[in-house]
């Protein structure tokens, strides 16, 4: 199975991710960040905004998913955000053909919530104006989200543990 954590920069991937694993058994984190990092040194040449408007970024998330779980099994939890349909619509039909279920969860929190942990995150503080930047293409993508997502979790005020126990009991129902 796959547990995809969506939402934009702040609503609290990353850290949800580390608790999710930790909550679900054989589960382990499938950063696709990685895939992007790898393709940058590939396609450095063609200009995009974001590594996800290259068509091999989808393509080899799905296939390094399912090359992982088909070596190791469990559950992958992917913490990325998408805000495009299209190229969600995309990943998530790849991982369902490779026979992958998906439970997407959209983790979300306010805007001010969002502003101020983004202001405060010391480890990635080199990326506050790009993650700033991305909060009204969030909220202009949340109408196709919300419908989109099978679990839905408001972030703000939540603590870390909370919120992964909320989406583990979500994933076993």
């Amino acid at each position: 199975m796959i547990v995809w954590l969506n939402g934009t920069f702040g609503a609290g991937k990353t850290t949800t991710a580390k608790e999710l694993t930790a909550l679900l058994p054989d589960a382990r984190i499938l950063d696709s960040e990685y895939v992007g990092m790898m393709l940058r040194h590939v396609l450095g040449s063609l200009p995009v905004d974001d590594f996800q408007d290259w068509p091999p970024w989808r393509g080899l998330v799905v296939e390094t998913a399912a090359q992982v779980h088909a070596y190791v099994g469990g559950t992958l939890v992917v913490p990325q955000t998408v805000l495009v349909k299209a190229y969600w619509q995309e990943l998530r039909t790849g991982l369902e053909k490779a026979g992958l279920p998906v439970h997407l969860v959209l983790l979300h929190a306010d805007d001010d919530t969002l502003r101020r942990r983004i202001d405060g995150d010391t480890v990635e503080a080199g990326a506050r104006q790009w993650r700033l930047d991305h909060l009204a293409p969030y909220a202009a993508a949340l109408p196709w989200l919300r419908p989109a997502a099978d679990t839905v979790v408001d972030t703000a005020g939540a603590e870390p543990r909370a919120v992964a126990e909320r989406i583990a009991a979500a994933v076993r129902a």
